[in-house]
């Protein structure tokens, strides 16, 4: 875990299942070029959680998808994952903020800095929401000038 990224606790994983918008994220390989991304979290029949990434390619005018599979790292109230779209290789998933209230959007880190997302279950948040997490995302180390805003103007 990045310094001083807590994950979550009394997570409730059956509220953060679901539907999820991609509204901020960091640049990385994997998401390069995409807009309107979305994550789609429900459960394995091992315990696990089933991740669908999806998102739109412009330059190739196409949908891309990617399954994934993520595990509790901990207690199931904790939010920290292990998750892996790739065979064996494994990645973190830290949820270090959340709306308690309704589940309506959380902060999420990688392993280290470099990853780092803002999901909500709408395709927009507030200007607060986003102020909140470029203000605690800056604060614990991250690159918050280099945050990229993801389009979210088509259905999927």
């Amino acid at each position: 875990m990045p310094e001083g990224v807590v994950p979550v606790k009394n997570f409730d994983e059956s509220r953060y299942l679901g539907n999820w918008y991609e509204i901020a994220r960091l640049d990385h390989s994997f998401e390069r070029g995409l807009s309107n991304v979305t994550a789609e979290y429900t459960l394995r029949d091992d315990g696990g959680i089933k991740v669908v990434n999806r998102g739109f390619s412009a330059s190739r005018n196409e949908w891309k998808a990617a399954e994934g599979k993520a595990y509790f790292v901990e207690d199931r109230d904790v939010g920290h994952l292990r998750v892996s779209f790739f065979g064996p290789f494994y990645g973190s998933y830290i949820i270090f903020d959340l709306d308690w209230q309704d589940y309506q959007y959380a902060f999420v880190s990688g392993y280290n800095t470099s990853y780092l997302w803002l999901l909500a279950r709408t395709p927009t948040v507030s200007e607060d929401v986003k102020k909140r997490f470029v203000e605690k995302s800056g604060k614990l180390g991250f690159d918050t000038g280099s945050l990229i805003f993801t389009e979210q103007n088509l259905a999927q």
